[in-house]
């Protein structure tokens, strides 16, 4: 039987407490979970440097060897694809969630016809946490530390 490795992708500026339970509870159904982190074409830039990114998410998930971070800048099927992946692993919040993971779902599905996409629903605790709500708040000098599984700097 081959090991089953799930492909967590997103922007992840910042990575949350939403996103580690996902990951967290993505470990029940997945044998290795690829935490991918995405060049986005449509975002010009990053609020968060994608390398502290990369070493917070790392220092979170240190007891998990099954955890591993990558980053990618190319279509999320191929990455899936060049990484053994046969599963995306995706977190839905909401119905709006679950309308835009749906299309893209679709897409990588016809562009890897190998790739099935796994969607868990948010814990009620982390319903609504977003990265872009932690963004502006940071942004304003606000307390985000209860939204993220680790220490900003």
């Amino acid at each position: 039987m081959s090991k089953k490795v799930a492909l967590f992708p997103g922007s992840f500026d910042p990575f949350t407490k939403g996103h580690e339970d996902i990951v967290l509870r993505g470990l029940n159904l997945f044998d290795e979970i690829i935490i991918a982190i995405g060049y986005n074409s449509g975002k010009s830039q990053r609020y968060f440097p994608i390398d502290m990114m990369i070493g917070k998410i790392e220092q979170t998930f240190k007891q998990h060897p099954q955890i591993k971070v990558r980053t990618y800048s190319e279509l999320t099927a191929t990455f899936a694809k060049k990484n053994g992946a046969r599963f995306l692993l995706r977190g839905l919040r909401n119905t709006t969630d679950f309308e835009y993971e749906n299309s893209i779902a679709q897409v990588n599905r016809e562009l890897n016809a190998q790739l099935e996409s796994v969607f868990l629903i948010t814990s009620p605790a982390f319903a609504s946490v977003s990265s872009s709500i932690i963004r502006e708040v940071h942004r304003y000098k606000g307390d985000v530390s209860n939204f993220l599984p680790y220490q900003l700097d």
